[in-house]
């Protein structure tokens, strides 16, 4: 298993924690953004201090990069306000099966067509077949959580 793998599998362990917490936040504060806005700090100080110690990055040379890449930070506090506020009403499992659905679909649309400059992927029987199988599980879950 490669290194990037292992990061990568530590990361999906903690979208669900970073869901619980920021929702447990945003009901104590009752206010969503308020917990969103709270959690952009504190990651923005994160990073913040991360960037400095690999020796920062020119400002001068993000402001050129094209501005369609800007929309991850939409996307981001989009994810961010969305879970915090659905997962306690909804359910934390439940918000994390359909996130995770539309991880994979867009990733498939994504690969298959090379968007974004993606290395193009196309998008097999087999990985298609395990899309609908995913989808089939959400559905069972979602059977399994109504009774």
């Amino acid at each position: 298993m490669s290194a990037y793998a292992v990061v990568m599998f530590i990361a999906g362990l903690g979208i669900p924690v970073l869901a619980a917490l920021n929702a447990a936040l945003g009901r104590h504060l009752e206010a969503p953004f308020g917990a969103a806005t709270i959690l952009f700090f504190i990651a923005l100080g994160c990073c913040l201090i991360v960037s400095t110690m690999q020796g920062g990055f020119s400002l001068a040379r993000a402001m050129e990069a094209p501005k369609h890449l800007f929309l991850a930070g939409c996307l981001v506090a989009f994810y961010i306000v969305s879970i915090t506020y659905v997962a306690p009403r909804f359910g934390l499992g439940n918000a994390i099966f359909f996130v995770l659905f539309g991880q994979l679909f867009s990733a498939a649309v994504i690969d298959h067509f090379g968007l974004f400059n993606a290395p193009e992927t196309r998008l097999s029987p087999l990985r298609a077949s395990g899309l609908v199988v995913m989808g089939i599980g959400l559905w069972l879950t979602q059977i399994a959580t109504s009774k």
